[in-house]
This record gives C-alpha cells, structure tokens and sequence, in this order.
C-alpha cells in the first residue's frame, strides 16, 4: 500500500504524517507542491498541517492552486482516497473536495491542546479502526478551524453520517461541534485535530493509529 505525502511552501507536519503512515505499514513516496503528477500506484494522498504559503490569502487558498492540487482533485475524482488534516483539511475545502469553510476560532486565539472527541461518522476505511460513539483524544494547533457551512449542507452532513468527527468540548467554535468531515464516497477525509500526532504513545496518546491502522487494513486487499 502506497501513501503520498504532499508539501507545501510552509508544511510542518508533512514529516509527522509520513511517520504515521510508515508506522501502518505503508510505502511512502514524498511529493512536492510543484509536481504535476502523483507517482504511480498511489492508493491514498496525504495533505498535511503547517501554514501553506503563510496563510498570506486563505488558510489553504493559495496551495490548493499549485500544480499539485489539480492531480489530487483527479485522484480523487477517480475515487482515489485522500486525507486531509488541519491545513490539509484547509486545501480540500478551497478545492471544492469537501463542503464548507473553516474560519477564525470564535474566540480569535490560536488553540494548542488536546481535545476529546466522538466518533460519529459511519461506512469508511478511515474509520475501520474504532467503534461509533467512540470517544479518543488528538491534539488541534490552528487559528482557523471553526467549521461553517449553511444550515442544508450541515442536515446533509449528518443525514448522510459524513460527520467524521465531533468535538466533545468544542474549542473553536465549529458549527454543530464538527472536527471532521467525510466526502460523499467516504474516500476524502477533512479534519482539524491532528491524528499524526497521537501515534507514540511518548507524545501523549496513540489514539491516532487506528485511523492510519484501519485504513492501511481496508485498503490492502483492494
């Protein structure tokens, strides 16, 4: 099973979901923001946190027009899986790969600490690994992840259980507590909190490795 990890000018934690990947057990080939093309025999696309071209636009606005972007929107329009986290999730969002927006926290400060959350989306490889209703831990770092969207694409969300994940003591201010959202086909995956960062359990928790585990798993006989 074959991970890209996508950089950007300003990625910071590009590193920390290689590592995540290879701890799965994944191949993991490093792409840059100027590449054209995805390498051959990509089975997921990784698009990490940090601070894409400073957030001098959008958060995320700016590296969801590089080269790159375009091959990862057709992968995933090929129904290719992609994962987006915190800044990651930011570009798939100015992509158009996932409904929405995520704007300033409500409270107008940057947010670093870990946070509880639900399980609560259902029917995809990235949540093979835990149960519904499951409640686990990963760090959030942002300025920006206040989830917005009108009230249709928010029923839609729900109704369809594409709410990946909810804060349980909201820290940003999103919309209905969402920490992460699922595309229709449940192959792209948005979220704030950094699951990257709670693999080794010298770093605080492990509740992130099965997210990276149960893809790896779902993937591997296809």
């Amino acid at each position: 099973m074959k991970a890209a990890v996508i950089t950007f000018p300003g990625s910071n934690c590009d590193r920390d979901m290689a590592v995540a990947f290879e701890a799965a057990g994944a191949e993991v080939v490093r792409v840059w923001h100027k590449d054209a093309e995805l390498p051959v025999g990509v089975d997921v696309v990784g698009l990490p946190g940090g601070f894409s071209f400073g957030d001098y636009l959008r958060c995320g606005a700016i590296a969801a027009r590089s080269p790159v972007a375009r091959a990862v929107a057709e992968f995933a329009e090929r129904d290719g899986y992609v994962l987006g986290v915190c800044n990651g999730f930011q570009v798939l969002l100015e992509t158009g790969l996932l409904p929405g927006a995520l704007m300033r926290n409500a409270a107008l400060k940057f947010v670093c600490k870990p946070v509880s959350l639900e399980v609560t989306g259902s029917n995809s490889a990235y949540l093979d690994g835990y149960t519904p209703g499951q409640q686990i831990i990963f760090p959030v770092a942002h300025h920006d992840g206040n989830f917005c969207a009108d009230e249709a694409t928010l029923d839609r969300l729900e109704g369809e259980g594409r709410v990946a994940f909810r804060y349980l003591d909201n820290p940003n201010g999103a919309m209905r507590g969402i920490a992460g959202i699922l595309s229709s086909n449940r192959r792209v995956l948005g979220l704030m909190p950094h699951p990257e960062r709670a693999i080794d359990p010298h770093h605080g928790g492990t509740d992130g490795r099965a997210l990276f585990s149960g893809l790896i798993r779902a993937l591997a006989p296809a």
